[in-house]
């Protein structure tokens, strides 16, 4: 299936305001669906017999920043025997300091989501509502915020030891 009719797929079972925002200047095409239905969206989209993807193939997340309040989750998916992609978005509000921004997981469709979210959540401070075992992956459990946020403030040391140089 094309961009297209991948999109006219998607308002036929979840009706007009499924697409938030479309983007077809680019290499890749994607659509923008409301952040309460990105867990719907992506289970009909795994489960449906004409477009199955059955791969999720990247999940990363998008801090556009303090100035617009804005952050974005973006799911690359594929199907292997249809040999097709989608790339769907959630825009959403940075929310208050202190408070973290919470989506959906999709890790019951993709087992692969697990780890996805949890560098998301890592490095972004997004929280995966529902995800089996949301804790840090790469940095340790007791570090002080989230790197990959336009407003993060670096250490000056982390148990001790000096952090910049």
């Amino acid at each position: 299936m094309n961009f297209s009719e991948l999109k006219d797929l998607l308002i036929q079972q979840f009706g007009e305001t499924v697409i938030v925002a479309e983007n077809i200047q680019t290499l890749q095409s994607s659509i923008t669906v409301p952040v309460e239905r990105i867990a719907d969206i992506c289970q009909f989209l795994y489960g449906h017999s004409q477009t199955y993807f059955d791969l999720l193939e990247c999940l990363t997340a998008l801090d556009n920043g303090p100035e617009l309040g804005t952050m974005e989750v973006i799911y690359h998916l594929y199907s292997i025997p249809y040999e097709h992609s989608l790339v769907v978005k959630i825009l959403f509000s940075r929310t208050n300091e202190g408070v973290l921004p919470k989506v959906p997981t999709v890790s019951h469709i993709w087992r692969t989501a697990d780890w996805h979210e949890r560098e998301a959540y890592d490095l972004m401070g997004i929280q995966f509502v529902g995800h089996p075992d949301l804790r840090r992956i790469l940095l340790p459990a007791d570090w002080e915020g989230f790197p990959l946020r336009k407003d993060y403030t670096e250490q000056e040391t982390y148990h001790g030891i000096k952090v910049k140089y």
